[in-house]
């Protein structure tokens, strides 16, 4: 490849980009699975593309039981792919999605690390900070979880997951098999850092300040996780003898975990009653921040259209007034709103879709509902005893798991970018 490369720079436009990051998740996938099928745990490639696509899209879905008695080189392969999926999705963030006006360094320029585009004002060098940041992360981690009791084997098994916010474990249990009180403290820190931007920490090192804590992003996330955890902590000890520790521990791990869309699970949080329940399936929708690895909506988006309806009841008793949304003190462009407006509306509408498509396939009302979240969510447990999280995708009918995988590649790559190859106008042009 070397002897042939040319020496004048090669150029691709927005629509080869487009195509060429849908094709080479989908055709990474398609080789991804091979393991699977050609190793000794014999599944269908049905299932294994399923468990392929969970992983490099880090949805943490499996179909795979035995885990723990599971060959090591399986066990390596699917944190791999949970891994390499997060250092995928921060490359493309930083260098398709600002075409979408959704995220990436679209956003990074909305954002209070703007400062950061003048330190690092080539996309190569912006995707090559945060891969050192995302390896500095991994080796703490790993380090972190293997001073706290873990095997090395574990320790590394468990960080890739985490870091990328994918959610993979090598226990049927997830982190609950480890019985680590310590482990689920560390794997809880690593999710919500991995849940937040990660230009923000590289700003905060290059310029060394702390100015990214004046984030009106990452403030709400903290008050989301806080506020939620407090409530679920406060639900638990109402409705059973539980020690505090216990209580606060399982809250914080499950909200983290679901918030940032990682997928891990310490207890199966569907036996706790109907608010923990309802309160997850919300929490699926949510996302953490912008120009993290884990999916989702994102609360970026969410702050946008919070402030469009103020706006809008504003309107209503001053109509003459004019009101900007701003984000972090600074206005947010038309082009913006329009962008996050737009893509809140196919989110929601490709999840009512994928869930009238499961429900074709026989699936209950839970397993439909849930399953179609979490898939385009990229989150990873679903709710019922189907899919919840001390069940599996396994016993799903094959049409319902290659349109889950759909779902998962549609969330992942931000739908836009996805949908833009179904369009009859993007082949014309």
């Amino acid at each position: 490849m070397a002897a042939f490369r040319p020496r004048e720079t090669i150029s691709v436009t927005v629509h080869q980009a487009f195509f060429l990051t849908a094709a080479a998740w989908f055709v990474i996938t398609l080789f991804a699975a091979l393991p699977f099928t050609l190793s000794s745990i014999h599944i269908s490639y049905t299932d294994a593309f399923f468990e392929a696509m969970s992983g490099v899209t880090t949805t943490g879905s499996t179909v795979l039981v035995g885990l723990d008695k599971m060959p090591s080189g399986i066990l390596w392969w699917r944190s791999l792919l949970n891994w390499f999926g997060g250092v995928g999705i921060i490359v493309m963030a930083v260098a398709i999605l600002p075409f979408l006006s959704i995220g990436g360094m679209q956003l990074f320029r909305t954002e209070s690390s703007d400062r950061s585009d003048k330190t690092l004002p080539r996309v190569s060098q912006v995707a090559v900070a945060i891969i050192v940041f995302y390896l500095l992360l991994s080796a703490i981690c790993a380090m972190a979880l293997w001073l706290a009791g873990l095997s090395l084997f574990e320790a590394i098994n468990h960080t890739m997951p985490a870091v990328a916010t994918g959610g993979f474990s090598t226990h049927d249990a997830s982190i609950g098999g480890l019985n680590n009180k310590a482990a689920e403290y560390i794997l809880a820190a690593v999710m919500f850092v991995g849940g937040s931007t990660f230009m923000m920490f590289i700003s905060a090192w290059r310029m060394r300040s702390f100015a990214f804590l004046r984030d009106t992003q990452l403030r709400v996330y903290i008050l989301l996780v806080a506020v939620c955890t407090l409530a679920l902590m406060g639900w638990r000890l109402a409705s059973g003898d539980f020690p505090l520790e216990q209580a606060f521990r399982d809250s914080l791990f499950s909200v983290v975990s679901i918030v940032t869309t990682t997928g891990f699970v310490t207890a199966d949080y569907t036996t706790w009653g109907d608010f923990p329940i309802v309160l997850f399936f919300f929490l699926t929708f949510v996302g953490a921040c912008t120009g993290s690895t884990s999916g989702g909506v994102k609360i970026f988006r969410y702050q946008i259209l919070y402030q469009m309806a103020i706006g809008q009841l504003r309107r209503l008793t001053h109509p003459n007034a004019v009101l900007v949304p701003r984000f972090n003190g600074r206005e947010v462009n038309r082009e913006v709103i329009n962008s996050v407006a737009g893509f809140v509306f196919l989110y929601f509408f490709c999840f009512a879709l994928l869930a009238v498509g499961l429900a074709l396939f026989g699936l209950d009302l839970d397993t439909a509902l849930s399953g179609a979240a979490t898939a385009i969510g990229n989150v990873g447990p679903g709710l019922g005893d189907t899919i919840g999280p001390s069940g599996n995708f396994k016993p799903l009918p094959d049409g319902a798991k290659w349109l889950l995988s759909f779902g998962m590649l549609l969330g992942r790559l931000e739908l836009l970018t996805l949908l833009v190859l179904l369009t009859p106008s993007f082949w014309r042009s």
